[in-house]
């Protein structure tokens, strides 16, 4: 083989490389990316429980204290407007840290919607003793817990995804393809926790 077939057959090569080295890089973005979408799947659907249990929260607590209308219909806004802003959230939006955060705010409002009803609650004992309450009560709780698992696990995956695509060389891979660094869900201080809501003793 001549030297000049050679030196053609090397620099083939180090294309070769350098094509499966850049599918690869490419290959794992993409794999990044699809977990933190389907992680940010499960933080709306904790969310969307949590929304579930409130018309059956509302009409239990009603019927033991109907004339708190005021305190009941802000529980209802409150969840419709949380409903609303996770509808306008899809994977394609999840770059835009201001939508994230209206997202967050609005979760943020019904959180203390339900605990100014819950101050509602404790004047009512009978209230507080009802079974069906009861069940509502422990569902919710779970539920509150499962949102801060799920919020902290999608930032943990935004942040792995958001750390690949800056490093070289695979920050040239993400430029050439459009791969965009995703918003971290940023609560305010002391939202990390899951929120309290105690339906009393």
């Amino acid at each position: 083989m001549s030297k000049g077939v050679l030196i053609i057959v090397a620099i083939l090569a180090v294309i070769a490389f350098a094509v499966m080295g850049l599918v690869g890089k490419y290959n794992s973005m993409v794999g990044l990316q699809e977990e933190v979408e389907g992680q940010w799947g499960n933080v709306q659907n904790s969310y969307q429980r949590r929304a579930d249990l409130i018309p059956n929260l509302v009409e239990t607590v009603k019927g033991y204290a109907s004339h708190e209308s005021e305190t009941l219909e802000a529980v209802i806004n409150a969840r419709a407007k949380a409903t609303q802003m996770t509808a306008e959230i899809t994977p394609e939006t999840l770059n835009d840290p201001a939508l994230l955060q209206k997202f967050s705010q609005a979760q943020e409002g019904l959180s203390s919607a339900l605990a100014r009803l819950m101050v509602v609650v404790e004047r009512y004992p009978d209230l507080k003793a009802n079974q069906n309450f009861l069940e509502l009560q422990n569902q919710l709780e779970g539920t509150e817990n499962r949102i801060a698992v799920e919020r902290r696990r999608f930032n943990d995956t935004a942040r792995n995804y958001n750390t690949t695509i800056r490093r070289f060389p695979a920050s040239m891979v993400a430029g050439m393809f459009g791969f965009e660094k995703r918003a971290y869900f940023e609560a305010t201080a002391g939202a990390e926790q899951a929120p309290a809501v105690n339906f009393g003793d």
